[in-house]
């Protein structure tokens, strides 16, 4: 069977979903009688007009010499296929619960019949997909309420799942995962103001864009606390990454409603650390509670607050604990995982 994996491509930006397509084509390719590729489309969706043709592309795109694709997100999932599984990792959000927020697209005017157009886009699609997984109860809602359309939650199994062994905790708290404005590492170096103490702060990931990077640096300068925030912006090698994971206290991930469980959740579970989010981070909330980490109010002062109760040793070892029970129960293998998209 030829398998082609297909996901959009923001040149220079990568992050869980660029990860989970990557493993997914090596564990195709390990896979008797099973060969994969990616196709990895170039996505901009700045001016808003941009979305159209986005659009346009995909749906014009022809696949010759294929057996199965395998879609994940939003436009590359439009590509035309008689044998199409979509494990959707998320929609255009702007077009749906962001823009209802009033963080994306309005109802009004042009912009009104862009977000008219992508969701009509989309319910084309899902109605000639052969199957639809999602990846979380969270994504699962979403595309029941706006779409109404059934998904079967698929949860991503963890990447390198070696190398996250856990190990002593140590005097740092540790933020991994892309950096960027709605992943909210800001507000970690605002909370560390506040937390006594010598614990320390380190923030590893890539950046969405320069100038967030800019403001994170800039902040860490102002704070005062030079030798207890450490930022290493730029992409890490994934050995680097999980040996700060081992290595830590307990890990932090704040982002705004998250899709998913999030890979930084689940490295920091198999590798028996707590974790520090919030009350609004959507998909985590299914793991991470006062019995496995600490949650907090998207402010400093709470923040500031969880970390000193999350971070004091008898409490991160038994929170770590339950973390790593918890990772363990669930039982997310490839294979099975494999099984399910390609039956």
């Amino acid at each position: 069977m030829k398998v082609l994996i297909i996901n959009t491509a923001v040149p220079f930006v990568r992050g869980g979903a660029e990860l989970l397509a990557d493993e997914l084509e090596r564990q195709l390719n390990a896979t008797a009688g099973v060969e994969a590729e990616q196709l990895r489309i170039p996505f901009a969706w700045v001016p808003t007009e941009r979305l159209i043709d986005e659009m346009l592309i995909a749906r014009a795109l022809r696949l010759y010499n294929v057996d199965r694709v395998i879609a994940l997100k939003f436009p590359a999932y439009l590509v035309p296929h008689h044998d199409k599984v979509l494990w959707l990792l998320h929609q255009f959000r702007q077009a749906y619960d962001l823009g209802d927020a009033g963080q994306g697209l309005g109802d009004d005017g042009r912009e009104g019949e862009i977000k008219g157009a992508i969701r009509h886009a989309d319910d084309a699609c899902f109605a000639d997909c052969k199957a639809i997984y999602v990846n979380s109860p969270v994504t699962r809602e979403r595309l029941a309420r706006y779409n109404r359309v059934a998904g079967e939650v698929l949860y991503p199994p963890l990447n390198d799942a070696a190398l996250f062994t856990g190990g002593e905790p140590g005097d740092y708290l540790f933020a991994g995962g892309r950096v960027a404005r709605g992943k909210r590492q800001h507000l970690l170096i605002e909370a560390m103001a506040k937390v006594p103490g010598a614990l320390r702060l380190i923030i590893a990931g890539p950046p969405e864009d320069a100038a967030y990077a800019q403001e994170l640096t800039d902040l860490a300068a102002r704070s005062g606390l030079a030798e207890r925030i450490e930022l290493r912006l730029g992409f890490r090698p994934r050995e680097e990454i999980a040996q700060l994971v081992n290595g830590a206290r307990a890990c932090a991930y704040l982002p705004f409603d998250e899709d998913s469980l999030g890979y930084v959740t689940m490295e920091a579970f198999a590798a028996g650390k707590p974790v520090l989010t919030t009350t609004d981070s959507g998909g985590l909330l299914e793991m991470v509670g006062e019995a496995t980490g600490a949650l907090a109010e998207p402010d400093a002062s709470s923040l500031a607050d969880a970390i000193a109760r999350l971070c004091e040793p008898a409490a991160a070892r038994a929170r770590g604990a339950a973390a790593k029970a918890d990772w363990d129960a669930r039982g997310l293998t490839w294979d099975a995982t494999i099984a399910r998209l390609l039956s």
